[in-house]
């Protein structure tokens, strides 16, 4: 018995000089460890926080902007562009942001809004979008040849089509007639590989522009 509590004496005493020597980078460690986690978790509650932010001030936004009041909408837009511009709203404010300044004959806020979002927008989905929107301003503009090379990039799949057409159109507008039609052409072949009824309707879209332009 008694060697067995010296064996025990022993092993205290082992542990005691170890955490003597050890405990304080034991600590901080330990210390390091949870304010990582605590700051993990602040960031995700942030985050989290700011979305549910940014989403209230989005859906004022598109209620403003289905009833038509630009001020109101302005407002909205500019509040979140500015305080929640990192999060996934800031994109899709800047495309509602820009349809709104458009529609009120502001091609410059306009054309700004459409460059922050293809910047700025995460998904290829969204950028293709803002860079088909940004061309139009810039057709309006009469900046032709830096709206052909908007949609002379590839786009994200599913827009091949669009792409297409709006380079038929901006060639159209240039009196480009030959590149037009083989821009339409080209887009009538990417819409005939999509069987969405938004293709049907671009399609006949597309057999009409080919009609009015002829053979060549």
């Amino acid at each position: 018995m008694s060697a067995y509590d010296l064996e025990e004496q022993e092993q205290l005493a082992a542990l005691r000089a170890w955490w003597n020597d050890n405990g304080n980078l034991v600590l901080t460690a330990i210390t390091v460890a949870l304010l990582a986690f605590a700051a993990w978790n602040g960031w995700n509650w942030y985050r989290g926080s700011q979305s549910l932010e940014a989403a209230a001030l989005y859906e004022t936004l598109q209620k403003a902007a289905r009833a038509n009041d630009t001020k109101a909408a302005r407002d909205a837009s500019g509040t979140l562009l500015e305080k929640y511009s990192g999060t996934a709203y800031g994109p899709l404010a800047a495309l509602v942001s820009a349809k709104i300044h458009y529609q009120a004959g502001d091609l410059k806020t306009a054309k700004a809004q459409l460059e922050w979002a293809v910047e700025h927008a995460r998904g290829d989905e969204l950028k293709s979008v803002a860079r088909l929107r940004l061309a139009q301003v810039l057709v309006d503009e009469n900046a032709h040849d830096e709206a052909l090379k908007l949609v002379s990039a590839s786009p994200s799949p599913g827009f091949e089509a669009l792409f297409e057409t709006t380079r038929g159109d901006i060639y159209l507008v240039q009196k480009k007639l030959a590149e037009a039609r083989s821009a339409y052409r080209a887009a009538l072949e990417k819409a005939d590989q999509k069987g969405a009824t938004q293709s049907e309707q671009l399609k006949e879209q597309l057999r009409l522009k080919l009609d009015a332009l002829g053979e060549g």
